[in-house]
């Protein structure tokens, strides 16, 4: 399983409220975000890591340069006008196959991560497999219509009758995505939901996979509330 993180966000919001590191370099009981995603990911068979960050945070790219992983490390340092566009710059040097993708501010538990990454490993019938989840804290959620099976139908800007999930903002998915995200980029669309409601007009074969809570840090009061949670208070 190869890995993708998108960790080119401007963390305005963080910066706002006193926060002085860089997003991807706040800690979280001791470890930076973006180390411990590369940390579940090295637990959870990665074959190697692709991480994209912005152009204005030097001490972010520094901080990768210390690293030393078992598998290849493949960093991209661009400014992006969207998630979507950065997951198209990291497509460049991905390897095929089958790959998870997440934004470096998304928390989840690890044991729920590992359920989910094994899933997807054993699954030949999908093409993708996207984490949701029924716990709604995010201020612009992205609500996704599944049928019994947890087979993903549609993905909706608001709520609606019978809705149960959110997306978890992890995409775990083939590089049968990748001309689909080539085409949405050469079309001009924008945003990571428009790509995603691309896959299903492409006629991807996409199931969802239920985690009870997954959180985002994108204020400086989520990160206490992130710590509680992966420590499990």
């Amino acid at each position: 399983m190869h890995y993708a993180i998108i960790a080119a966000g401007e963390g305005s919001r963080l910066a706002q409220e006193g926060v002085a590191k860089p997003k991807p370099l706040v800690e979280l009981s001791g470890e930076p975000m973006i180390l411990r995603l590369m940390n579940i990911f090295m637990r959870c068979n990665a074959e190697s890591i692709s991480v994209i960050i912005n152009d204005f945070m030097p001490e972010v790219r520094a901080f990768l340069d210390t690293l030393r992983l078992d598998v290849p490390l493949n960093v991209v340092v661009k400014s992006t006008p969207s998630s979507m566009h950065s997951f198209w710059e990291l497509s460049k040097v991905m390897k095929p196959g089958k790959f998870c993708l997440t934004t470096v501010d998304t928390i989840f538990r690890e044991e729920d991560f590992a359920q989910y990454i094994a899933a997807f490993e054993a699954d030949t019938r999908h093409d993708g497999m996207w984490a949701v989840t029924p716990f709604i804290e995010d201020e612009k959620p992205l609500y996704v219509d599944v049928d019994r099976r947890m087979n993903i139908k549609a993905f909706c800007d608001k709520s609606f009758d019978g809705a149960k999930y959110v997306s978890g903002g992890v995409y775990a998915m083939s590089d049968k995505a990748f001309p689909v995200l080539n085409d949405c980029i050469e079309r001009g669309v924008s945003r990571m939901r428009n790509f995603q409601r691309a896959l299903i007009d492409a006629g991807m074969n996409l199931k969802a996979f239920s985690i009870d809570k997954i959180i985002d840090v994108d204020h400086a009061s989520d990160i206490a509330v992130a710590q509680d949670f992966i420590n499990g208070k």
